[in-house]
């Protein structure tokens, strides 16, 4: 029985706050549905707030509330995880407030919401490319700001992403060998994914150490591979190509766990040289 009029009270306090809630939305004063949209966004009754906001926002425009009823809006959504729409939102206020009180923190909540819409990194990364653009104009738009660091910690994020694709490409071609159905331009996936790893190394040179030696050993790998199915004519200055990369993977890597098998490489490869282009087994 007690229980019961829990229940009771309970259902009660529910019933009120949704018979308030339509009264709110049915209400033509709109200073007191501002009032009331600022409160459910302070108790965390996001979806509540963006609703009478969103319904607001242009009525408010031009008055003294529309900028924050802009923000808290862009502030709902993106409590509510509704990235896409809070990412609008924040980039609109930003734009239509260039000096207003929230345009700052706008401006980076902007490039969180991109980032918090960045796919898994074996899908396509135009997101995070976004994202990444988004909090960089952000650093030099703000360059002082006390979310710099922060900032700077979520672009390296981003970045590891897009290096991680990057090794995946590579891991790929390199897997695939000398499989020729996927060889339409010429070449070999040797060549392919010597190309995606050094494009890589150079375009993303403060990437995780982890992930540079990665994409090296790859590259390496795939040089000597590549000469040993390479014809008479260019076996010899291939494999010499693997040996200058076998230098520079030491001199980058000399801890490398990928050590003991890039000296083979090493070894077979000049055994080749000495023996002007003669066949080793791999």
């Amino acid at each position: 029985m007690k229980n019961l009029l829990i229940l009771c009270t309970a259902g009660l306090l529910l019933l009120t706050s949704c018979n308030e809630y339509q009264s709110l939305m049915k209400s033509a004063d709109y200073e007191y549905r501002y009032e009331a949209a600022k409160a459910y966004y302070a108790e965390g009754k996001y979806t509540k707030a963006s609703v009478l906001l969103g319904d607001l926002v242009a009525t408010l425009k031009g008055t003294a509330w529309g900028e924050e009823c802009m923000y808290l809006l862009a502030m709902s959504e993106y409590k509510n995880k509704n990235y896409e729409t809070a990412g609008d939102y924040f980039k609109k206020y930003y734009q239509r407030y260039p000096n207003g009180i929230y345009t700052e923190s706008a401006f980076y909540q902007s490039g969180l919401a991109l980032f918090n819409q960045t796919p898994d990194t074996r899908l396509d990364q135009t997101n995070t490319i976004k994202a990444m653009g988004e909090l960089q104009a952000f650093m030099d738009a703000y360059p002082f700001s006390p979310l710099k660091a922060e900032c700077q910690e979520k672009v390296m994020q981003l970045q590891d992403k897009l290096v991680e694709k990057e090794v995946l490409a590579a891991q790929l071609y390199y897997d695939l060998g000398t499989y020729a159905v996927n060889c339409f331009y010429g070449g070999t996936n040797y060549d392919a994914c010597i190309v995606t790893a050094r494009n890589a190394l150079n375009d993303y040179p403060f990437a995780a150490q982890e992930k540079r030696e990665k994409l090296s050993w790859l590259m390496l790998s795939s040089k000597y591979k590549l000469a040993n199915e390479s014809i008479e004519s260019k076996r010899v200055q291939r494999f010499r190509d693997a040996i200058d990369e076998f230098y520079a993977f030491e001199n980058d890597f000399p801890e490398s766990k990928y050590m003991k098998n890039a000296r083979e490489i090493l070894r077979k490869a000049e055994k080749v040289v000495k023996n002007n282009g003669g066949f080793v087994e791999d």
